[in-house]
């Protein structure tokens, strides 16, 4: 599946109707970007139970700055409507299958319950 253009409209129902939702956000200026945006989009044809989104930086300035995006291309992966990963830079192709592969195994009942710390304040 190719990757879908993500806005301030489609965002949110994206990350709840989906279990794992990668996001690049990058911009048409942006050298990184036109590198990593081929390795993004090989990796959506190999992983068709991931839907893979993308944020040009330069029309969704709204949804850069809800999420503190300061250098491009930034990566984001949502699990389960959690944040469970966000980098700066392009990555190679085996890099990306290795965070995909992390992403897979992550024991999200214990993700979770930090989750859960953190928000109500107790270590």
């Amino acid at each position: 599946m190719a990757a879908i253009d993500l806005t301030k409209d489609n965002f949110q129902s994206t990350i709840d109707d989906n279990d794992i939702v990668i996001v690049d956000f990058w911009a048409t200026w942006c050298g990184p970007c036109k590198q990593f945006g081929p390795v993004f989009e090989a990796a959506s044809e190999i992983h068709e139970d991931i839907v893979f989104g993308k944020v040009n930086t330069e029309e969704q300035q709204e949804l850069s700055g809800e999420f503190q995006i300061r250098s491009i291309p930034t990566l984001m992966i949502f699990r389960e409507q959690i944040g469970v990963f966000m980098q700066p830079g392009a990555l190679p192709p085996q890099g990306l299958e290795e965070v995909i592969g992390k992403v897979r195994e992550l024991d999200m009942d214990y993700v979770r319950a930090e989750v859960e710390k953190q928000t109500s304040g107790t270590a």
